[in-house]
């Protein structure tokens, strides 16, 4: 990972177009090839960022001091360096990834062993399948063959999907697993989560804990 503290403007052009004035920030730029750029508040939350697969290049002669990251669609993210306060790099190694608390555990679990729950026709691959990045929940086919990744949370939020689209871009380029499809699973999905994952065409499915356990809810019932 490499950490630059920097007096710097950023510029994205994409699908939307957004401008950071001049100001000291701290640009991320990890092994996966992201660049994210942070405020000293906002907790995890970047300003703004590009995530892989992207390039970065930094440029020199005229350019110096003018980092350009493109990401596989060509959308730019430009970082105009005015004062570096710092510049170190790091070597973290593999990460042996999040553990979960004790509902989210359980839930892989019982939909691993349910996994006809998203779906007719599914089949489970494994749980915990490893990458280099950190072990997906679980990887399972749909009735048609095609891989699907899922990513499973006591509550969905955006950092969830952020970490299944991470996901799907490393297994994506397995020959013997793409296509892979994502659905990010969980109890309770925020509305932000939901809206990113649909834009980046994963799936979302609401997990009802107690049906998954064989528990009936205690309303009335006709039949």
């Amino acid at each position: 990972m490499r950490l630059v503290i920097a007096r710097c403007s950023v510029d994205y052009a994409g699908r939307l177009t957004a401008h950071l004035p001049s100001a000291p920030r701290l640009i991320l730029v990890k092994a996966d090839g992201s660049v994210s750029i942070h405020a000293d508040d906002r907790a995890y939350k970047p300003l703004n960022w590009m995530s892989p697969p992207c390039t970065l290049k930094e440029g020199t002669g005229e350019d110096e001091g003018v980092w350009t990251v493109i990401n596989k669609t060509g959308e730019k993210l430009i970082i105009t360096m005015e004062e570096i306060l710092h510049d170190s790099s790091h070597e973290l190694g593999v990460d042996p990834g999040l553990i979960k608390d004790g509902v989210e555990a359980h839930l892989q679990e019982l939909l691993a062993d349910r996994i006809e729950t998203l779906g007719e026709g599914y089949t489970l691959i494994r749980r915990e399948y490893m990458t280099a990045i950190g072990p997906v929940d679980i990887l399972c086919r749909d009735a048609d063959g095609q891989t699907v990744a899922v990513e499973i949370k006591r509550r969905g939020e955006i950092d969830g999907v952020e970490q299944l689209t991470r996901y799907l871009e490393l297994l994506n380029r397995d020959p013997h697993l793409a296509p892979v499809r994502g659905v990010f699973a969980a109890q309770e999905i925020k509305p932000q989560a939901r809206v990113l994952a649909t834009d980046r065409g994963i799936n979302c499915q609401v997990l009802d804990y107690d049906a998954l356990r064989g528990i009936e809810d205690d309303k009335l019932r006709l039949f």
